[in-house]
């Protein structure tokens, strides 16, 4: 049975022009994406989205804005659902405690289950490195945005 399967991400950029960037790894498969996940039935885009910072990055949020919707068709990579993602531009209420990383899947500690953050700088990001379709046309975006080539 086919079904939509419905996504909530935030960009969270620094003042330094970084981008928050998730990198991934679920019983082998290795991906970066930008924070968030799925909907769960009986919960809204916002609140999905904060909750969803919450258990990824142990920090709430304020969203700021809408960034971008997925207009174009994508199979989820993980079963036969189509992927509807939805991004907002967000701001961390107080400086988030993670340990962040400077090169991809530098995870630590072993397990099925693994994800590490970077900040990229959004003039340095590389579409190649983000997995995901919808991810990929995001990057473009924020680059396209805040490097003035709207």
């Amino acid at each position: 049975m086919s079904y939509f399967n419905v996504r909530v991400y935030g960009l969270l950029i620094n003042h330094d022009n970084e981008v928050l960037v998730s990198d991934e790894e679920e019983y082998g498969f290795r991906f970066s994406k930008f924070p968030g996940g799925g909907l769960e039935l009986g919960e809204g885009l916002i609140d999905g989205l904060k909750r969803e910072f919450v258990e990824e990055c142990e920090a709430e949020i304020d969203v700021l804005s809408h960034f971008y919707t997925t207009d174009f068709y994508e199979k989820s990579s993980f079963n036969d659902s189509q992927v509807i993602s939805v991004y907002y531009l967000v701001k961390e209420k107080a400086p988030l405690q993670l340990a962040f990383k400077d090169k991809i899947y530098d995870f630590d500690g072993e397990g099925e289950i693994l994800q590490a953050f970077r900040w990229v700088k959004i003039e340095d990001l590389n579409i190649e490195e983000i997995t995901f379709k919808t991810d990929k046309t995001v990057t473009q975006l924020l680059k396209n945005q805040y490097l003035g080539k709207l």
